[in-house]
């Protein structure tokens, strides 16, 4: 009797654990994420579009990037993972330009995260075109180009479309990412970085096979 009770205990202890949400199989909504009222389209039709809601000035983001830079290594052919600045304020939006100005020039990649780092160990500020056109000509930009950029048509329209977007989303703070446009996940809810990206998973596996 007592070889019978320690196996059936030790199958409800297996059943607990493989329902943990640390294994991805009981998130639950408005627990462990929240659904959107009104989804905000998403800029990838053909593919499930995972947003990473981040800010510069953010010290959560820069502990974040190195976590979410290995994640998207991982992601296969059908996540397409999109990061969009937010804006609070002027200060932000200056940032959000550099960003973008950064990225029309096909630097995004090398300056990234070497932008998070100047920000938080070297004590530098980017909230001008000026102080990221000095920044920029380091990594081999042309200084004019960069001025020019920053300033125009185009970044403003990413800029706009960035803010109208992290809106739509309810965003209350960064890191936060919003999955499909539908979904969005918080470490507030999660409790850690590495659990919103396990939260996220389980989304994009939900989405893949049609349960959501």
């Amino acid at each position: 009797m007592r070889i019978v009770l320690a196996v059936l205990a030790m199958m409800v202890s297996l059943t607990a654990v493989a329902q943990t949400p640390e294994n991805g199989t009981d998130y639950k909504e408005g627990e462990h994420y929240e659904t959107l009222a009104e989804p905000v389209p998403t800029s990838t039709s053909d593919k499930i579009e995972v947003v990473e809601v981040f800010a510069y000035t953010c010290g959560h983001c820069y502990n974040f990037e190195p976590l979410i830079r290995a994640w998207k290594k991982e992601q296969k052919d059908d996540v397409a993972v999109v990061q969009t600045p937010a804006m609070w304020n002027a200060t932000m939006e200056a940032y959000a330009r550099g960003f973008y100005t950064a990225k029309a020039m096909e630097l995004l990649d090398e300056v990234h995260m070497a932008v998070f780092t100047a920000v938080h160990q070297e004590g530098k500020q980017f909230r001008s075109a000026e102080q990221w056109a000095d920044f920029l000509e380091t990594y081999g930009a042309d200084r004019e180009r960069v001025l020019k950029t920053f300033n125009s048509f185009g970044i403003t329209s990413q800029v706009r479309q960035a803010d109208a977007r992290v809106r739509g989303y309810k965003i209350t703070g960064t890191p936060e990412m919003v999955v499909d446009g539908k979904y969005r996940v918080s470490s507030r809810m999660t409790g850690s970085h590495s659990e919103m990206l396990r939260v996220v998973d389980h989304l994009v596996e939900q989405i893949r096979q049609g349960a959501l």
